[in-house]
Parts: C-alpha cells; sequence; structure tokens
C-alpha cells in the first residue's frame, strides 16, 4: 500500500504510468476490445487488467495521477459508434465528464473512427482492459507534463 495512491491502482499500472513520458498514449479499452492482440504491438506488450471498474471509474483512476496533455488540439479520444460519429453515448458521456474536470486549458477532446481507433491503438504506450460492458467503450488518453 502507498500514501496518497487509490488502492484500485495497480502495480502494473502505476508502473506503466511512471514509465511513460510526455505525448505517449494509453488506450482504455472496454472487456470486449481485442486487448491481448492490440497490447503485442506496444511498448508494454500485455495488456493491463482493471478488473471490476468501468471505464469512468478506469478514467477516474489513472487521470488521478496522470496529467492529460495541454499541447495538442485533443488530449482524449472516444471510439466512434459505427456509421454515427456525432452519437456521444452513455459511457462516452461518463468518461468525458471525468476528463473535462481534469483536463487542462487550452486541451480538448475528439472521436475517432472505430477501424482508425485499432491502429492507433497499436501505436500507443499500452493498452488497458477495464470491465466496461457498453459498447463502444473504448477511449485513448494522451500523458501531459507536470509543472
Amino acid at each position: 500500500m502507498l500514501l496518497g495512491i487509490d488502492a484500485r491502482m495497480t502495480p502494473d499500472l502505476l508502473s506503466c504510468l511512471a514509465r511513460m513520458g510526455h505525448g505517449d498514449e494509453i488506450a482504455l479499452v472496454d472487456s470486449n476490445y481485442p486487448a491481448a492482440s492490440t497490447a503485442a504491438h506496444c511498448v508494454i506488450r500485455e495488456p493491463i487488467q482493471l478488473t471490476g471498474l468501468d471505464a469512468a471509474e478506469a478514467a477516474r483512476l489513472i487521470t488521478s495521477v496522470m496529467p492529460l496533455d495541454p499541447f495538442v488540439p485533443h488530449c482524449a479520444l472516444r471510439m466512434e459508434v459505427d456509421g454515427q460519429p456525432d452519437e456521444v453515448t452513455d459511457v462516452h458521456r461518463a468518461v468525458f465528464d471525468i476528463i473535462e474536470e481534469r483536463m487542462p486549458e487550452g486541451a480538448g477532446t475528439a472521436s475517432i473512427e472505430r477501424q482508425d481507433y485499432y491502429a492507433h491503438a497499436r501505436t500507443c504506450f499500452a493498452v488497458v482492459q477495464c470491465s466496461e460492458a457498453r459498447a463502444f467503450g473504448c477511449f485513448i488518453l494522451r500523458k501531459g507534463v507536470v509543472f
């Protein structure tokens, strides 16, 4: 146990977040996402599991210790619903509510088409898979700097 660190933070996730540098990205994915095959392309080659947490809880946990990037137009991306890119689902709202609380001034959020998300996730530092059961509950979070 560590002081000031949420007890749900796993050693693997804490190590991953500490190793990431400014501009590195993490793919936060739902329970249906092909996490293992995607992670095989990442720096951390195995998915980090956050069993029992939904996407919003996982986003809150991650952003409790990881700053978001203020130097890019979009510090967080959500996976779009197929054929409905402007639809913002309940899971999107729940996660972006947390992101917007912790987002640095000048940063923003955006969406990415599902197939483009898959390709982008393979370039991330790591894949974090939570127990989110709602469809399209996948996000990319870009690490910022500590001032």
